[in-house]
């Protein structure tokens, strides 16, 4: 049990390296950070208990459950799914983590209409499709509508170089197409909450450091 003000944090495997570093930052600035994996059960989770009142912000790095909710994967958190925070108040830093992809189970479990889809294998369990230059468009409108209206202090920051530790140099996601479409599509239905775009990666050192002091300087001080 511990009397720090509690700050919770949406991760996925590929944005592990950014929360864990943000995480850092929030212990060291006296906060205790509550980790929440994006899985469906976890952002319902995380939901809830914005709704609570027990928080003091949230940096919701890792949105990957709206791809689900958007193109039908598996891990869908609901329809609820970053509208917590925006209607209670709570502060909150948003970004689009894991946005390049959608989760299905086995290879063989991923629904037809999808087999000539990018596919990756993550294991023998965990399929990857990557989502498409006009899916991330849909998902963009729907987190910039979702936030457009949040009644406390609220920033969603863009990492330029990638959203995902496969959505990078290199990797079988990267895409700079889709991320541009993702962007713009939050940008144009973000009303006027602050939207920055980092020339980073969203594992890179200073995007989490940027994530997490700009969290910071929004909750009250007490």
């Amino acid at each position: 049990q511990t009397d720090r003000p509690l700050i919770a944090a949406s991760m996925f495997g590929v944005t592990t390296p950014c929360v864990e570093q943000a995480r850092e930052i929030f212990e060291s600035a006296g906060f205790e950070v509550l980790v929440f994996h994006a899985t469906g059960i976890g952002g319902q989770t995380m939901e809830a208990l914005i709704r609570e009142g027990l928080l003091a912000g949230v940096l919701d790095i890792t949105t990957t459950e709206l791809a689900d909710e958007h193109v039908g994967g598996t891990l869908s958190a609901g329809p609820e799914r970053l509208r917590g925070a925006a209607a209670t108040g709570l502060p909150q830093v948003v970004s689009v983590g894991a946005t390049d992809m959608v989760n299905f189970a086995a290879r063989n479990t991923v629904p037809a209409a999808f087999k000539d889809r990018q596919l990756y294998t993550h294991n023998e369990q965990v399929t990857l499709m990557r989502t498409t230059a006009q899916e991330c468009a849909a998902i963009g409108r729907i987190i910039g509508e979702r936030l457009a209206d949040s009644k406390g202090p609220t920033t969603i920051l863009l990492p330029s170089h990638g959203v995902s530790a496969l959505d990078a140099e290199g990797q079988p996601f990267n895409d700079p197409t889709a991320r541009q479409e993702l962007f713009a599509a939050i940008q144009e239905h973000c009303g006027s909450i602050p939207c920055e775009t980092l020339p980073a990666h969203i594992n890179d050192p200073e995007f989490a450091a940027t994530a997490a002091k700009k969290l910071l300087s929004l909750i009250p001080k007490t």
